[in-house]
C-alpha cells in the first residue's frame, strides 16, 4: 500500500488533562489529518503548550464526564469524518495506511480498528487486551458517543467497516495509579446501573467474575499472556465484583434513609 497522502479531510480529535507526557507521539501518528484537535479540561502540567505547538487548534473546556466531553469535542471539529484517539494510543504504521485507504473511497460511515494494550510492561495478545475492537473513525452525522460517565463508547446509525493494523495502547500511569483509576470506574459504573433502576444480589457478585475469568483466560487464550495477562484478567475480574458491591451499598443506603 502506498504511503500516506500529506493530509485527508478529516479532524484528529484527543480530550486531555495533564496528557503532556504521550500527546506528541499521539498527534505525530496522524501526521496526515488535515486538523488537530485538543479539547483540555484543566490540565496542570504543559499539555495545552504542546499540542500548539504540534500544530494542534486548542479548546479549554470543563469536565462534562467522558462520553459528554467527546461528543463536545466531536461537534467543534471542522470536518464531518472525525478520529477520536487517547492521548496514550497511537496509530501504527499499517492502520495508518488502513484509515488513509478508507477515507480515499469510504465503504462505511464508521470504522472499528484492534486496539493493543500494553500492561506490566507487555503488549498483549490475547484475552481482554487483544483484539480490543473499538469504534474511533466515523463521519459524525451518523454516529456518536454514547453519554455513559465511563467505558463511554460509539454509536453509528449505519453499517461499521474494520479496519487492519493496530491502535497501540500505552498508558504511562503506574501500577497504584492503574489500580486507583479501576476504583472510579467500578464506582461510577454501580451509579450508572442504580440510577437505570439495576439491583445487585450475591448471585451477581459471584457469578459475573467467575465468567468474566473463563472467557478471557480460557476461552480467548489469556494465559498465553504469562502473568501480565493473569494479572490484567484477575483485576478486571475483580472490578466486576467490585461494581456490583458498590451497587449493593447504593441499595443499601437508599433502604438507610
Amino acid at each position: 500500500m502506498s504511503a500516506p497522502p500529506s493530509t485527508l479531510p478529516f479532524s484528529l480529535v484527543i480530550i486531555t488533562r495533564d496528557a503532556g507526557v504521550q500527546l506528541q507521539d499521539c498527534i505525530a501518528s496522524v501526521g496526515f489529518a488535515a486538523e488537530t484537535l485538543v479539547v483540555d479540561s484543566g490540565s496542570r502540567d504543559d499539555t495545552v503548550q504542546i499540542a500548539r505547538r504540534c500544530g494542534a487548534r486548542v479548546i479549554e473546556h470543563e469536565w462534562l464526564g467522558f462520553g459528554a466531553q467527546k461528543n463536545f469535542a466531536v461537534a467543534q471539529a471542522t470536518n464531518e469524518w472525525v478520529l477520536c484517539l487517547d492521548a496514550d494510543e497511537r496509530l501504527t504504521p499499517e492502520l495508518g495506511r488502513s484509515i488513509c485507504a478508507a477515507l480515499t473511497q469510504p465503504r462505511f460511515a464508521a470504522y472499528t480498528m484492534r486496539r493493543r494494550n500494553r500492561f506490566l510492561g507487555k503488549w498483549l495478545a490475547h484475552g481482554e487486551g487483544y483484539p480490543d475492537w473499538n469504534l474511533r473513525l466515523f463521519d459524525r452525522r451518523g454516529a456518536r458517543w454514547s453519554e455513559d460517565a465511563v467505558h463511554e463508547h460509539v454509536v453509528s446509525s449505519a453499517p461499521v467497516g474494520r479496519l487492519d493494523g493496530d491502535l497501540l495502547h500505552a498508558s504511562a500511569e503506574s501500577f497504584d495509579d492503574y489500580l486507583d483509576k479501576q476504583n472510579r470506574y467500578t464506582t461510577l459504573q454501580a451509579a450508572a446501573l442504580f440510577a437505570r433502576g439495576e439491583r445487585s444480589s450475591a448471585g451477581r457478585m459471584i457469578a459475573s467474575p467467575l465468567f468474566r475469568f473463563m472467557r478471557f483466560y480460557f476461552l480467548r487464550a489469556g494465559f498465553l499472556d504469562g502473568v501480565p495477562g493473569l494479572v490484567h484478567i484477575g483485576i478486571g475480574c475483580f472490578n466486576s465484583f467490585c461494581k456490583y458491591a458498590k451497587l449493593r451499598a447504593l441499595e443499601q443506603s437508599e433502604h438507610a434513609r
